[in-house]
């Protein structure tokens, strides 16, 4: 897993970790399981506090997206966790409404944009 990590960005360091660990799960880079690296090693690796990379990893944990066993490491909960599902059903409601805002400035049917969808999950399932 890289990390890129920005001093210029406005973001604080933890967010960004917390935003690019979540976009890994979510977009099946890191999987159910799969072990992050521990917080010496990734505070070591990007140059940042141990204290900075506990707080990423406990916010991860406390939206769902981790789970932390003392002594093991950090862990990757999969897509069965209750949180994870709801933030990408989140991430979806907010695609659809931008699809649907395009759509109206397209001047596209509710019809059309039905059977755009449905032609698009069909390619999807091929793949």
């Amino acid at each position: 897993m890289k990390l890129i990590i920005s001093n210029i960005s406005g973001i604080p360091i933890y967010e960004q970790i917390k935003q690019q660990v979540k976009s890994a799960i979510m977009s099946g880079d890191l999987q159910a399981d799969e072990t992050l690296p521990s917080l010496r090693t990734l505070a070591k690796e990007l140059k940042i506090s141990v204290l900075t990379v506990t707080r990423a990893y406990t916010e991860l944990e406390q939206e769902g997206f981790v789970k932390n066993i003392q002594g093991r490491g950090c862990f990757v909960l999969g897509q069965g966790s209750e949180l994870l599902r709801e933030q990408l059903i989140c991430k979806i409601e907010n695609n659809l409404s931008e699809a649907i805002s395009a759509a109206r400035v397209a001047n596209l049917s509710e019809e059309e944009l039905h059977h755009l969808l449905s032609i698009l999950m069909e390619e999807k399932t091929d793949e």
